[in-house]
């Protein structure tokens, strides 16, 4: 099993008692992601995101929440 160093960056408080983690995560192979976690009671949904993916996620997000206070 290949080894990955794990550093925590946030965890954030999500509605109806989700709670998000974000990790950056690096693969003995030198393969960089974003690890998303997301918590709902005792069920996990995990994501391992490229720097790409991430890019456009956050982007795409960000335009959402900035259009939703208008």
């Amino acid at each position: 099993m290949s080894e990955e160093t794990v550093r925590a960056i946030e965890e954030i408080a999500a509605p109806y008692g989700r709670k998000v983690t974000l990790e950056e995560v690096v693969h003995e192979s030198g393969l960089r992601v974003l690890r998303v976690r997301i918590r709902e009671g005792t069920r996990f949904t995990v994501l391992d995101v490229d720097e790409d993916t991430a890019t456009r996620w956050g982007t795409v997000m960000s335009s959402w929440a900035c259009n939703a206070r208008k």
